[in-house]
């Protein structure tokens, strides 16, 4: 297998356009015989509201129905809350291209509200546009675990250690969280894994009545699209996959929460750079002169908050230490978020400022959301146990990447995790149609470059990939690159793709 070096990234997406190597993947697509057993058509009708987002004329929604257990298709059923939006340019109409959403928890159809009307442009009408809500997410069938209010807060729902840096709390709560869905969780939310979202993926290519599917497929998304592809070679056309983990089967999300920490470390001088420019001081969010002193200032407010938490906004709910690193966490995904967590840190260090906490950490999550997000990373392997050492790689880690505190290396449920059966991730190997095109920022704080590094080398020739000089999370239609967007979409329209993975330039 190919080793894919630094040097074959910084391959330029225009040398290999005027060098004549783009090359074209997949023939058109024959839709008339779907492929697998027959499903019922699907009753598509209009959408209800989709919070916070408004919906597109012509998005339409549906409910399609899948086995809770595929080893008993007779079974109980799941709905499955799915959506589209028909090309504007029936004549252009090559497929379908599926739409996959990040997470575990993410919307799909939110997420086909947000993004269908640029994607329907930028693909020039080429598809019908779909999506779905997972089991257990938005409209689709959902069950929760009965998880405590208190540990249900994003902030404790994932294991930030104490201030000292002890792991007992989250050790304790951990146990709590793996027993609640023990007892509570039934077997709706030991349904919930990627193994099953690929099927039900695959149920709703034959409620369509399409022989394949294309796919852009985001973040945690990325990992079901490989999934799916890895498991049904034959139904996928072209597949792109934007913002990639490590697909390492002994690891999958544990893995990917390891890979965080130095994740942050790389991108933090990009918000550094952002807050020590000369441009903030108008918007009086200018936090250093330099960029160097920003993360010493950092770090000194979130010990500061660790000592002595600073009531906010929201009644009942201070700022803390580990809230402010969350916060953090949260605005590296994107430049614009950037102005927002420089307010939250001069509100924080004003003494008479009142902090105003991000909607997403000034509560509780519903249980049937924090019930999910668990579930999923459980279910699908099976996590070092409670015994396995987690203290002294929390020491290690914090001590080597303060920003995220050991988090990355703590403790969860899936520690304590209760099975019916053995996990099984699927292995992503490069055995199938050269048919992936892989989008991959530089400095990616949730899915680090190394990590979608061995995606790649897990795909071989099977894919190409184009990384983008840019920091975020997030690259197609995203974060503002005309070169990423254009090769992304170009692929998805014409099948070109770079002869060999290449570098798009800020």
């Amino acid at each position: 297998m190919t080793t894919w070096t630094r040097k074959a990234l910084l391959l330029t997406v225009s040398a290999a356009a005027a060098a004549g190597t783009l090359t074209a993947v997949g023939a058109p697509v024959a839709h008339s015989r779907p492929a697998g057993p027959a499903v019922p058509p699907l009753g598509w009708g209009p959408c209800g509201p989709i919070p916070g987002t408004p919906v597109p004329d012509g998005q339409q929604c549906a409910t399609l129905r899948v086995p809770l257990d595929y080893r008993a298709p007779g079974g109980r059923t799941l709905d499955v809350a799915v959506t589209r939006l028909r090309t504007d340019r029936p004549e252009a109409r090559r497929g379908t291209l599926l739409v996959l959403a990040g997470g575990p928890g993410g919307s799909g159809v939110q997420r086909l509200a947000q993004k269908g009307e640029a994607l329907r442009t930028a693909t020039e009408g080429a598809y019908d546009l779909v999506s779905l809500d997972p089991r257990g997410v938005g409209g689709s069938t959902r069950a929760g675990c009965g998880i405590p209010g208190a540990d249900r807060h994003l902030v404790t729902l994932r294991s930030w250690p104490a201030a000292d840096g002890s792991i007992t709390e989250n050790t304790e709560r951990a146990r709590r969280t793996a027993d609640a869905c023990a007892r509570g969780g039934g077997p709706v939310v030991r349904s919930f894994s990627t193994r099953n979202q690929v099927r039900d993926m695959d149920r709703l290519r034959a409620a369509l009545g399409e022989r394949k599917l294309s796919v852009w497929a985001h973040s945690y998304g990325s990992y079901a699209g490989a999934g799916y592809a890895q498991e049904y070679p034959d139904r996928v056309d072209r597949l792109v996959l934007d913002s990639v983990g490590d697909p390492d089967p002994t690891r999958v999300a544990y893995g990917w929460m390891a890979n965080v920490g130095p994740a942050v470390a790389l991108r933090f001088p990009d918000f550094a750079a952002w807050a020590a420019d000369p441009a903030r001081e108008a918007e009086g969010l200018r936090l250093a002169r330099r960029a160097e002193d920003v993360e010493p200032l950092f770090l000194a407010l979130a010990r500061e908050l660790d000592r002595d938490p600073k009531e906010s906004e929201t009644p009942g709910v201070p700022l803390t230490g580990n809230r402010l690193r969350q916060a953090l966490q949260n605005a590296l995904m994107s430049d614009k978020a950037f102005a927002s967590l420089a307010r939250l840190i001069r509100s924080a260090q004003d003494p008479e400022g009142r902090p105003v906490l991000p909607p997403e950490l000034a509560g509780a999550m519903p249980d049937e959301d924090a019930s999910l997000t668990m579930a999923v990373i459980c279910n699908d392997v099976r996590w070092p146990g409670p015994d396995s050492g987690y203290a002294g790689r929390v020491a290690a880690d914090r001590a080597r990447y303060p920003l995220t505190a050991g988090l990355p290396a703590n403790i969860s449920p899936c520690a304590f995790w209760k099975y019916d059966e053995e996990p099984r991730p699927t292995r992503i190997t490069d055995e199938g149609p050269s048919n992936v095109l892989m989008v991959q920022s530089l400095r990616d704080p949730a899915t680090p470059l190394a990590g979608a590094l061995k995606m790649r080398s897990a795909l071989g020739e099977r894919a190409r990939m184009v990384t983008v000089e840019r920091g975020g999370h997030g690259m197609y239609l995203g974060n503002g690159n005309a070169c990423g967007d254009r090769v992304v979409s170009d692929f998805l329209v014409t099948g070109k793709r770079p002869a060999r993975d290449a570098h798009c330039p800020d």
